[in-house]
């Protein structure tokens, strides 16, 4: 059995807590007690979250923990220097260390990240790095893994980090299945931009964002407006209208915007050729994807940085 502890402090951000659904669904679905979470704290008792109201939590320290996981809040506060000395004698003793959004100012505090590959909340990279300028800080991910050490973006990547968890210890169909249980629509890989296409085209309607959703799942397909439009339910005149409206862009710009954004990542994350990923991601070959690389970022896909191996994000 996996011992998992969420360590929380006076204010911490309430939605930290979600994560603890992610293991609870693991167990269920699983049908053994496969991880144990704990909530700790300083002392034990009452702490006050965020939003104005208490969880209990057990005393850090009372027990040893597989993966410890550090919450975090809106202010980039330190944990306690008590909570800080007890995450830097731990490395040598839990197999994972994690931290949620800003909690990553807390491991760097406690010495952890020196020298690491880490990530936090795209808000405050501009203070993390100058207060610990030894860390390979990556603000344009959702989240990282160097060793042992974890980090995530915003507090929602803490559920895509949890879940990248269960996929470490139970496999890719676990981490599926609880994501579906939990109605999170797609886990994002560690490698996805905090900045996603699908934010930025900000669809206003149900049935726009449907076909959006379509359109980032079938990126191989064939994506034309008929498509989409059916997909939305809507004529493919009526479609293009009310698309053009709600994100100020028509959708074969869209689809373009999805693909580049799907194609970037893969090769970031992997190492498959440029012809691989022109097929997968739907330019159908390395032309188009190149001409599309250039409108989206002014450089080919061959100037773009590549990871010397995909499983460093999850190692």
């Amino acid at each position: 059995m996996h011992t998992v502890s969420l360590v929380v402090y006076p204010n911490f951000q309430v939605l930290g807590l979600a994560v603890a659904s992610v293991f609870e669904y693991a167990n269920l679905l699983r049908g053994e007690q496969a991880y144990q979470f704990r909530l700790v704290s300083e002392d034990g008792g009452p702490v006050m979250t965020s939003q104005g109201f208490s969880v209990n939590t057990e005393r850090l320290g009372d027990s040893t923990y597989d993966t410890i996981i550090v919450g975090g809040d809106n202010n980039c506060t330190l944990a306690p220097s008590n909570v800080l000395e007890y995450l830097h004698n731990a490395e040598g003793e839990s197999r994972r260390i994690a931290a949620i959004c800003t909690g990553a100012f807390t491991l760097a505090a406690a010495g952890l990240l020196n020298g690491k590959r880490a990530t936090t909340h795209w808000l405050h990279a501009t203070a993390f790095r100058k207060q610990y300028p030894d860390v390979l800080l990556d603000e344009d991910r959702i989240f990282v893994v160097d060793g042992q050490i974890w980090t995530s973006a915003g507090m929602t990547a803490g559920v895509d980090m949890a879940l990248a968890i269960v996929e470490k210890d139970f496999g890719q169909e676990a981490a599926r299945q609880v994501a579906r249980k939990l109605v999170v629509y797609q886990r994002r890989g560690g490698g996805q931009s905090q900045f996603s296409a699908l934010l930025e085209l900000d669809a206003k309607s149900d049935r726009v964002q449907t076909a959006l959703a379509y359109a980032q799942e079938n990126l191989n397909s064939d994506l034309s407006i008929e498509t989409l439009a059916e997909v939305a339910r809507l004529s493919p005149r009526q479609f293009s209208r009310v698309f053009r409206e709600e994100t100020g862009q028509s959708p074969a710009k869209a689809v373009e915007r999805l693909r580049v954004e799907a194609a970037r990542l893969m090769m970031e994350t992997s190492r498959h050729p440029i012809e691989v990923i022109a097929r997968e991601t739907g330019f159908g070959d390395r032309e188009r994807m190149r001409q599309a690389f250039l409108r989206a970022f002014g450089q080919p896909p061959q100037a773009m940085p590549r990871t010397s191996a995909s499983a460093s994000l999850y190692l």
